[in-house]
């Protein structure tokens, strides 16, 4: 049997996710075989495991963390928000169908032999789990037949580290009014506190933390401060959005889309210093790009309508007819064409016209494309002509199917040989698109993407170079760890663990 820790927060986007992922690097330096767990998840960032299963990206940040390869048991149940009150339920990796919040609601008792089963599945392979809650374990409305919190914490026997969120203030209410609305049995679980994302000077903290720890009777095992890694974020809580970085000679547009998704596509290209990389949401914020990227989304439809509506897309359309770049991924890519197509209603019923900037029509069907590609890039014409022959590596998730008279832009087959080499993407001179998310991982595909927009801007036989990805994620595992290490008792966390003298 492994031994577990888990993980649990004040309020969302109290930094649990990124604290479970350093913990896994940490176990994983110092020898054990370590494995991340979320029994429920709610994101639009997703991925597909080499079986073509789904699961929540920050599982596979933490994986990564950890050395292993991801797999859907450390995520059974992950939650697709496709609109404020309703949510598609993935169930062991597969779609278990759209659901009302009140409806899942009802049915998330009937989830446990499944939670409970993934979660053996892990014990068995591993020596130790580190689990992540959800939101808060204090929300009193929820707690009845609670399967991400203390619930799941009764039903594994593990024990619990609270962490609160001092960047947004009151920290200490967070923490103490947390642990004031647990039952008896929950509070003996609390084995710890960490005061996370802090500023400013220790010392002046050390009073309230001496007040924490007399007040709520368990220690406080660390205090964290701010900080900024590149490492993927959970979902659209992330700062990235907001964030002012650097200002580079190539200047790109991603329109935020009201329900962005799978947004990690763009960390290569944001990490390029030769790049500007800022998420729009209004008309006003567009401005003269050089090149503007259409993401992911949850909800394509419902999104291309409020592209139309926000002046967007009139504005793409006009940056298009200037000759300029655009990039469309998965749901950003089905808004390219001509005409999107729903006979069943599996987001909106009826047909929308499309940006009419590639020639091909999508239709919506019931089931599921989930699948792990590599490929290369085919014959490519005009501004990214230099992507010929390129290979590139990553995976499909969307529920339409694209039809064009014209050849395909990508040649790809199943990363797991399980079918059939297909064709995908396509392309005019300076409109190009796909379905594939992760386009932009490999080193070759954003050299050649900046190098080209460097070349349009007149900039020529400029050097570009892009960070090897693997090697730097193992850089930001690193230095996350080292960060844990600093600024949270680990002899402490081990003792928690029950795994004291073995590390």
């Amino acid at each position: 049997m492994a031994r577990s820790i888990m993980i649990q927060g004040t309020m969302s986007n109290a930094g649990k996710s990124i604290l479970v992922g350093g913990l896994c690097r940490v176990f994983h330096q110092d020898g054990f075989r370590v494995t991340p767990f979320k029994s429920q998840n709610m994101a639009l960032n997703s991925f597909i495991t080499r079986e073509g299963l789904e699961m929540g990206r920050a599982q596979v940040m933490q994986a990564e963390a950890a050395g292993i390869e991801p797999e859907a048991a450390m995520n059974p149940i992950l939650l697709k928000p496709t609109n404020d009150t309703g949510s598609q339920v993935i169930l062991n990796g597969e779609v278990a169908g759209v659901m009302s919040a009140a409806e899942y609601y009802r049915k998330k008792e009937a989830y446990i032999p499944d939670i409970l089963k993934a979660y053996r599945r892990l014990d068995e392979a591993y020596e130790v789990i580190v689990i992540e809650g959800a939101g808060s374990p204090a929300e009193i409305n929820l707690k009845k037949n609670d399967i991400v919190n203390m619930g799941l914490a009764k039903l594994v026997d593990a024990p619990v580290l609270l962490v609160g969120d001092i960047d947004r203030g009151g920290v200490f209410a967070q923490i103490v009014g947390t642990i004031e609305l647990l039952e008896e049995e929950e509070r003996r679980r609390v084995k710890g506190t960490i005061i996370n994302k802090f500023r400013g000077d220790k010392e002046i903290l050390m009073p309230g933390l001496e007040m924490l720890q007399e007040k709520t009777k368990i220690p406080v095992c660390g205090v964290i401060p701010y900080f900024y890694l590149d490492i993927d974020d959970e979902d659209s809580l992330t700062e990235r959005f907001g964030r002012k970085g650097k200002t580079g000679r190539v200047d790109i547009a991603v329109i935020r889309l009201p329900r962005i998704s799978n947004f990690t596509d763009l960390a290569p290209l944001e990490g390029m210093e030769d790049v500007t990389l800022r998420y729009v949401s209004r008309a006003g914020e567009f401005g003269d790009p050089d090149a503007v990227i259409l993401p992911g989304t949850k909800n394509t439809i419902a999104d291309l309508l409020w592209l139309r509506q926000s002046g967007l897309e009139a504005k793409i359309v006009r940056h298009s007819g200037k000759g300029r770049l655009v990039f469309g991924i998965c749901g950003g890519y089905q808004m390219l064409g001509e005409s999107i197509e729903d006979p069943e209603g599996i987001e909106q019923k009826g047909s929308v016209r499309g940006l009419g900037l590639l020639p091909m029509k999508t239709t919506f069907v019931p089931e599921k494309t989930r699948t792990r590609v590599k490929g290369h890039f085919q014959k490519i014409r005009g501004l990214l002509g230099g992507l010929e022959q390129v290979e590139i590596e990553g995976y499909e998730i969307h529920m339409g199917v694209s039809e064009t008279r014209e050849e395909k832009m990508l040649w790809l087959r199943d990363a797991a040989a399980q079918g059939a080499p297909k064709e995908d993407g396509l392309c005019t001179d300076h409109v190009y698109g796909c379905y594939v998310h992760g386009i932009f991982d490999r080193a070759e595909v954003v050299e050649e993407v900046v190098g080209a927009l460097l070349r349009q801007k007149g900039y020529c036989n400029e050097a570009v170079k892009a960070v090897d990805l693997s090697e730097y994620k193992e850089e930001q595992y690193n230095r996350l760890a080292g960060i844990i290490r600093e600024n949270v008792d680990m002899d402490a966390v081990y003792r928690i663990l029950n795994a004291d003298g073995e590390k």
